[in-house]
């Protein structure tokens, strides 16, 4: 990216790797330098947390507000009930309105971590508040009518889908109006003139710009952040456990550092300079470091980005654990708890019966295989027999499990 912003908030974009793509760079950048604007991003409820991958937005809006304007969180209640079909191969599971509203419940906890709603500094906004008493013959006849079929049918987010032959029902093919009716309601309530997503969003913030334009005659914009991969390959936000969660109570601090902890030496630096708020040229030299020491800027980065979500003394907590766990073969007091009930033991079970019953491997297979490779430990102890019994005598008080270098669990009997 060449552009020499003018703005604040865009030289942070540009310099610390967030943006990838805006309808106009150049009108946004002047709008940015005479400020505040206000900006918003949508978070459908589609589950009871956050997760990792929602986090670089999440900075956006943080790294927004810390340069002077308003951010807007905006919760899809009314949206969620249709479902997003972008880059989706099916339609996604339709959630009740209880269903709903209890992930908007757990999905708030953790915007309070990166943002200030105090004094109207930032807002909590549910699009349900204009979405559920629409009425759907004037929605057609005033909005509906702004929208060419042939231009949806364009877009790369619904065209992968048809090109692949897989079915896409009208109730999704509504989505992108009603998302883009999110924008022209945000500009005509609260004059919100900035909307941000990932680039897969990109269609869906031209059709709101758009309907705002013809509707209200306004000038708004759209800025999109790229689609993050690791180093090698995998999607940003998905460990081999599953999604990387961001409420505590769905994934502990300590898994969550650990998660950071992890990171691809290649991909030290980047992440340093998205998810956290040291300087980028510290983030740029941490980045280069090798060998052992590339471990130390691991550290820096785990650190940074729990104190960010969970709190400095959480962060120090799990950097004490995975040192007690790592150089001196402990137990550690913060490694993930799991229960496995007195009548499912019973009078014992096999490692891997226990291994597959607690969910610490996904299968027997999966169990066997790592026992045949020297791969677990017990208390620190390899198993090399897939038939060793598991009882109440030996979890006693908490049998720690260890699985390869960097999985560690507690198994307790509750």
């Amino acid at each position: 990216m060449t552009y020499h912003a003018k703005s604040e908030f865009l030289r942070v974009m540009i310099e610390r790797g967030y943006l990838a793509d805006c309808t106009d760079l150049q009108a946004l950048d002047e709008a940015l330098k005479d400020g505040p604007v206000t900006a918003y991003i949508g978070y459908d409820a589609t589950a009871a947390s956050l997760h990792v991958g929602h986090l670089l937005n999440i900075m956006m809006l943080r790294w927004f507000q810390k340069t002077g304007h308003r951010p807007i969180t905006l919760m899809g209640g009314g949206t969620t009930k249709v479902g997003d079909p972008s880059f989706r191969s099916e339609e996604r599971p339709l959630l009740d309105e209880a269903a709903i509203q209890s992930n908007i419940d757990g999905m708030q906890k953790v915007f309070a971590r990166y943002l200030d709603y105090g004094d109207g500094k930032a807002q909590m906004l549910n699009n349900a508040e204009w979405l559920d008493n629409l009425n759907y013959l004037e929605f057609l006849r005033d909005i509906g009518r702004h929208f060419s079929v042939n231009r949806m049918l364009s877009f790369e987010s619904v065209k992968s889908r048809l090109d692949r032959e897989q079915s896409l029902s009208f109730l999704e093919f509504n989505y992108m109006i009603l998302q883009a009716y999110d924008f022209l309601e945000l500009n005509r309530r609260y004059e919100c003139r900035l909307q941000m997503g990932g680039s897969d969003q990109w269609g869906n913030i031209i059709n709101g710009i758009d309907l705002t334009r013809r509707v209200l005659d306004h000038e708004i914009w759209g800025l999109t952040s790229p689609l993050l991969t690791t180093s090698d390959g995998r999607k940003m936000g998905k460990s081999q456990g599953g999604a990387v969660w961001l409420n505590g109570e769905m994934l502990s601090p300590y898994e969550f550092w650990q998660f950071w902890r992890n990171t691809t030496d290649a991909d030290v630096g980047r992440f340093l300079k998205l998810y956290t708020e040291l300087p980028v040229e510290e983030c740029e030299r941490l980045g280069k470091l090798e060998g052992s020491e590339i471990n130390g800027a691991k550290i820096v980065l785990a650190n940074a980005v729990t104190t960010l979500l969970h709190g400095a003394e959480a962060a120090a907590s799990a950097e004490a654990t995975a040192r007690k766990v790592f150089e001196e073969g402990g137990a550690g007091g913060d490694l993930e708890t799991v229960l496995i009930g007195a009548d499912a033991l019973g009078e014992g079970l096999s490692i891997v019966q226990l291994l597959t019953q607690t969910g610490i491997t996904p299968s027997g297979k999966e169990a066997k295989r790592l026992i045949s490779e020297g791969g677990l430990k017990l208390n620190n102890d390899t198993v090399t027999d897939p038939q060793t019994v598991i009882g109440a005598a030996t979890i006693g008080d908490g049998l720690k499990v260890s699985v390869g270098k960097k999985k560690h669990r507690m198994i307790q009997i509750g």
